[in-house]
Parts: C-alpha cells; sequence; structure tokens
C-alpha cells in the first residue's frame, strides 16, 4: 500500500506529512516501533514509529530507517534538523500530534494496511470501507470494536463534534453523553440485535445526531459502526445503507479477530467495565466463576516534567509488569489500559482477599525496576462480577484524590475516605466560583496560609503560632486584619475548605 494512501485515511487528526524524499508512491509493508535503547529492527517498507526519542536523540533513528531503506518515520515533534536529516536518508517524516497516543495510532495504522485472507482474496481496508459507508450515508463515520475503541473512521470536511473527536484521539467521550447512551440502552440494542439505532443530538454537550448499527457474527457482536450528522441532513437510505454496511464489515472484523489474545482480552475488561458486556459473558471467556467475589485495582504513573514520548514508554512498561503479576495472582485476572490508567480486574477472590500486599508489591517493583513512581488505588472486593463496576467507581474516586492531594503510594476508600470526601469537595468548590465567598478568594498568601493554620488547630493561637514560626501576637494581628467573622462556625467551615483547595 502507498504512503499516499495511509495519509489520506489517516488524516490531518493524526498525522502531518513533513517531508517526502522519494514522494508518496513509496510502498508501506509494515508499522514497526524504533525504541533508542533497542537496536534497529526495521526493514525496507517500514513505518518506523519513533517512541522515547525527540530532537537530536532522533536523528540516528532517522539514518538508521533510511539506510534499511525504510518507506517513512513518524516522530512527535518535527524540527529543521529531523527533516534535514530524513532528506538525506530518502525517509519520509510524519508528525504525529502530540495528544495522540503511539498505541493507538500503531493500530490504526496497522488497520489501514490491506489483509488478505489465506488464500490470497483481499477483503480491503476498514478504513476505505468506512469513506464508502460514508458516501451512502452522508454523514462521518468511525467503525468501532466492543470496546468502543476506534479501529477506522471517514475523512470530512464538514464539523465534526466532541465525542467523534475524542474517539479519533483514542480519548473517552465526554461521560454525561456515555451514561446518557447507557440508560437509554443504546448498548443494549447495538449488541443484541441488526436494528439500526437512532441518537438525537445534545447541543449542551457539542454532541450531534447520529445513528449507529451493530455488527454482528451470528450472535456474537463485533463492534459498531457509528455515523454523525455533518453540516447536511443524511440520506434518505442511510439507515439501509448502514445496516448492509454492517453486514459487509463483519468479516473485516473476524480476520482482525486473529491478532493476539492481549487486545481480546483487554477488550473484554473495558467492555466490562463500562457496562458493554455482562458479567456471564466475561466470565465465561476467561474462565472465572461470575458468582465469586472481585475486584479492581487502578494504577497511575506519576506526571513528570520530562518527554511525553518518554512518559508512554513508562506507562507501557508498567502495563506489561502489571500484567505479570496479576496473572501470577490469578490466572484469569484481566488487564487493560484506559485514559492514562491501567485497570487491573481480580476475579475469583476469597470473601477475605487481601489485595493490599499484591498491589503494594506491584508499585514497589515498578519503582525499583522501572524507577517509575505510580500511585494505585484498590477498589472494594464486590461479591459478584456483576458489580465490578462498582469496585471500579471506588477506585477511581481514590486515586483521582490521591492525584490532587494525597501523597500515598497505595491506598483503599477505607483507608482515606475522609481526604477523599474533602478531596471531592474541593473539586466541586475549584469548578463552581459561584459557590466560593469572594473575600477568602482575595486573601494574600501570608494571610491565607495564617488564617489556615489557624483554623487546622482548632483556634489556638499559641499552637498555630509554632507552625507558623511566629509570636503568637504577630498571628493575632494577622487574624484582625481579616475581615471574616470568625466566632460564627459556618464561616469557618468554607473558610477551612476553600482555603485548603488554594
Amino acid at each position: 500500500m502507498s504512503l499516499r494512501h495511509i495519509l489520506i485515511a489517516l488524516g490531518d487528526p493524526l498525522v502531518e506529512l513533513q517531508v517526502a524524499p522519494n514522494g508518496l508512491e513509496v510502498d508501506v509493508r509494515d508499522v514497526v516501533i524504533m525504541d533508542p535503547d533497542d537496536p534497529p529492527d526495521v526493514a525496507q517498507g517500514d513505518l518506523a514509529l519513533l517512541i522515547g526519542a525527540r530532537g537530536r536523540a532522533a536523528l540516528p533513528l532517522i539514518r538508521a530507517a533510511g539506510r534499511a531503506k525504510a518507506a517513512a518515520v513518524a516522530v512527535k515533534e518535527s524540527s529543521q534538523a529531523l527533516e534535514q536529516a530524513a532528506m538525506d536518508a530518502g525517509v519520509a517524516l510524519l508528525e504525529v500530534r502530540p495528544e495522540v497516543r503511539w498505541g493507538h495510532l500503531e493500530s490504526l495504522a496497522k488497520g489501514v494496511l490491506t489483509t488478505t485472507t489465506d488464500d490470497g482474496e483481499v477483503l480491503g481496508d476498514l478504513f476505505a470501507l468506512a469513506q464508502t459507508i460514508a458516501t451512502l450515508t452522508g454523514g462521518i463515520v468511525s467503525i468501532e470494536d466492543t470496546a468502543s475503541r476506534v479501529l477506522a473512521y471517514s475523512r470530512s470536511s464538514d464539523e465534526v463534534d466532541e465525542l467523534r473527536r475524542l474517539s479519533i484521539l483514542g480519548r473517552q467521550g465526554p461521560e454525561p453523553y456515555l451514561k446518557m447512551l447507557r440508560e437509554w440502552g443504546v448498548y443494549n440494542l447495538l449488541r443484541s440485535g441488526e436494528e439500526v439505532v437512532r441518537i438525537d443530538e445534545r447541543p449542551e454537550l457539542g454532541i450531534r445526531r447520529r445513528i449507529a448499527v451493530g455488527i454482528h457474527a451470528g450472535r456474537q457482536p463485533l463492534g459498531t459502526i457509528w455515523v454523525q450528522e455533518g453540516d447536511q441532513p443524511l440520506t434518505d437510505q442511510a439507515e439501509r445503507a448502514l445496516l448492509g454496511a454492517a453486514r459487509v464489515t463483519a468479516p473485516h472484523l473476524i480476520q482482525q479477530r486473529n491478532q493476539p489474545t492481549s487486545r481480546f482480552r483487554e477488550n473484554l475488561l473495558a467492555a466490562l467495565l463500562t457496562g458493554r458486556m455482562d458479567a456471564a459473558t466475561v466470565a465465561g471467556q476467561i474462565g472465572a466463576d461470575p458468582k465469586k467475589p472481585a475486584a479492581v485495582v487502578v494504577f497511575a504513573v506519576r506526571s513528570a516534567e520530562g518527554d511525553r514520548s518518554e512518559h508512554e514508554l513508562r506507562r507501557a512498561e508498567m502495563t506489561g509488569l502489571i500484567s505479570v503479576h496479576a496473572a501470577a495472582y490469578r490466572r484469569s485476572a484481566l488487564v487493560s489500559e484506559s485514559g492514562g490508567r491501567t485497570y487491573v480486574l481480580l476475579p475469583d477472590l476469597a470473601p477475605n482477599a487481601q489485595l493490599l500486599s499484591l498491589t503494594r508489591e506491584i508499585v514497589t517493583t515498578a519503582r525499583r525496576h522501572l524507577h517509575t513512581a505510580v500511585q494505585a488505588a484498590v477498589g472494594s472486593t464486590v461479591s459478584t462480577l456483576d458489580d465490578a463496576q462498582i469496585s471500579r467507581q471506588e477506585a477511581e474516586r481514590v486515586l483521582d484524590a490521591m492525584a490532587r492531594d494525597l501523597d500515598a503510594e497505595v491506598a483503599t476508600l477505607a483507608d482515606v475516605r475522609s481526604q477523599v470526601l474533602v478531596s471531592e469537595i474541593l473539586a466541586l468548590l475549584q469548578d463552581n466560583p459561584r459557590i466560593r465567598d469572594p473575600r477568602i478568594d482575595a486573601l494574600d498568601p501570608e494571610l491565607a496560609k495564617s488564617l489556615l493554620t489557624y483554623l487546622d488547630a482548632l483556634g489556638d493561637v499559641r499552637a498555630a503560632a509554632d507552625r507558623l514560626h511566629v509570636h503568637p501576637n504577630t498571628l493575632r494581628y494577622r487574624l484582625k486584619r481579616i475581615d471574616l467573622d470568625l466566632d460564627d462556625p459556618l464561616v469557618r467551615l468554607i473558610a477551612q475548605l476553600q482555603l485548603r483547595m488554594r
């Protein structure tokens, strides 16, 4: 397949061509990863993704790709030096959008490449099929698997809405909208049959009208085709065309199911935790008992200064480490990555299962061997696999609080319940200025720190002064300068919350 074909399919949302010394008709045969820490493993016709290398660190990889006669290399940040190196090496240079995840780009780029059956019959690629569906329906098309991962999409000059934009970038759509889809039973309808489902627009969420249909092999759901309405209404034949398109798309997705089992297991966990697949079905696939207790643990690599691609690489290594530990603990464990976090489902647990030791072992191993700081939240053990979402939501609440203002490495809701509740209240205050006291927001840093220390000391001036390393009279003078009635317990309550937010 030519480089031109791949660029047209992926389009501006993901990559942009910088230089092409041999033109755009060069053949692309495979998509490979080039890591600066590993020996170059690239061949003629490869599209090489340069992970973990930016600036001058990418120069040796570009030259190595050129010597191997690769078709193109992709970097997260282009420069004049990299472009000149690519020209000299005779290899095309692509710049990847900063917000695009490497794993997502690799999956989509491989999806563009033409697939063939064992007898050599060309099935064509999903991107071309998405474009055909767009022509027939007059809309903007995306094809997703059962875990709502975008496999292919159509090009469009029309305005795309927020849900489509985030889906293409590999991120989750607006949660209020996804919640409504679940409440309306949209996912159940798409999973259960071939009926075309109509979804009204939601202007307040930036979501346009769309129609969708499930893709099936017999009774087995394979994915979904979504058609967003663009600047013009969908065609009169859109629903009929969409039904036919679902039947044509099924063989393509069946072919993709020959990919490694790990991707399939990731999809299972994502589908379970978002309510798109029932517990009994997932349990049957992984050999677990859906009636036994289960729990979800969520991990996140702590944010750090440095190269974004390096952070992605550390996160990928972290996911591999977690997978090994989880599989050793439970053969039926599932691991999946979403939104920069790694989710672990541990089924078939004993009612008194102790997961903290396992989680601490993983965090310690990551710090020691990967030199990566990680935070982990352990959801409560729920009675059956049906309640796995409850465990996940609890773990996410704890991890959200840890990311905002908790320095712990491993925690459960029972360990930090008060901190989690306060953290969630502070998040509401942060997002809603109208429910804050402007007098407190206006305090200078010295007065704000003094007042919070005084309130934390329960009004003990001497204890607060000791913590601030000032004379008690100095603290009394500062408190008198504050235009608040500190004898009022409600004033003290809102002041303490608001100051803690600062």
